[in-house]
């Protein structure tokens, strides 16, 4: 089905008019028609609301033109199976099994193909069978070259304290002491900021996975501390729930 169709028919499923999809979703009706005409595609924020309201895939609007895998264990992904961020955002990346709410199940490729390897093993292929397809398969993945590009997970967990460390000294007023780092994707902390002439920027990559934490501020209040870092750059901002009226407090080039 062609993506003018999927939303005609997802439309209808849930009994909407044109009009209040469009309310919904924050378009006017004409841009709605014009997507169900095939005139044109929604832009990139317009499939993200589409795809949070109907509760599918981008993938799956688009016509499914990519036959995704979880780029952690190598899954075919379906609506039914992939991950989603801790806002309900789908995350076409990874499965559920290997990634969730922000958070990867798997630093260990070691871990991975050993549970794999006992759960997976039936009477057509065997638990080796499986261990070495996994071997031989998992080392092109997205997630696991992240690993490979650094040296492996000794390596990374020496960088990830480096990085603590480096944080930590910026003593941030209000700011807990930074004790842990987590794998976070780009499009899941990339907050828009208003810099001092006005414009509106975005600093990460939404397609990129960084270290980042989320810190309760000392002082209390609604506001909270963010941190995301790379082999690059430090960022420290702060924000109200969900992201909400992000500042920037630091961003400073390694």
């Amino acid at each position: 089905m062609k993506t003018k169709d999927i939303i005609l028919e997802l439309r209808n499923k849930m009994g909407l008019s044109q009009d209040e999809l469009a309310e919904k979703l924050f378009v006017t009706r004409q841009a709605v028609s014009r997507w169900e005409n095939g005139e044109t595609l929604p832009n990139t924020e317009s499939l993200k609301l589409l795809s949070k309201f109907f509760d599918v895939s981008i993938n799956t609007l688009l016509g499914s033109p990519q036959k995704l895998i979880c780029q952690c264990c190598g899954m075919p992904l379906e609506d039914t199976n992939i991950s989603r961020e801790s806002d309900g955002v789908f995350n076409e990346e990874y499965c559920k099994w290997c990634y969730s709410d922000g958070e990867y199940t798997y630093n260990s490729m070691d871990d991975l193909i050993d549970f794999c390897a006992e759960h997976m093993a039936d009477e057509t292929l065997s638990s080796e069978q499986i261990r070495a397809h996994m071997k031989e398969k998992l080392p092109k993945l997205n997630y696991w070259k992240n690993y490979k590009s650094i040296g492996g997970e000794e390596r990374f967990n020496a960088f990830k304290r480096q990085l603590i460390g480096e944080i930590n000294s910026l003593q941030i007023e209000g700011m807990p002491e930074v004790e842990s780092l987590n794998a976070l994707v780009g499009s899941y902390a990339n907050l828009p900021y208003r810099l001092p002439n006005g414009k509106i920027v975005k600093l990460l990559d939404d397609n990129t996975t960084y270290l980042g934490n989320q810190l309760a501020c000392e002082f209390g209040g609604d506001r909270c501390f963010g941190i995301v870092a790379n082999m690059d750059f430090l960022l420290v901002c702060t924000y109200e729930k969900d992201g909400a009226n992000p500042e920037l407090v630091v961003y400073k080039k390694r």
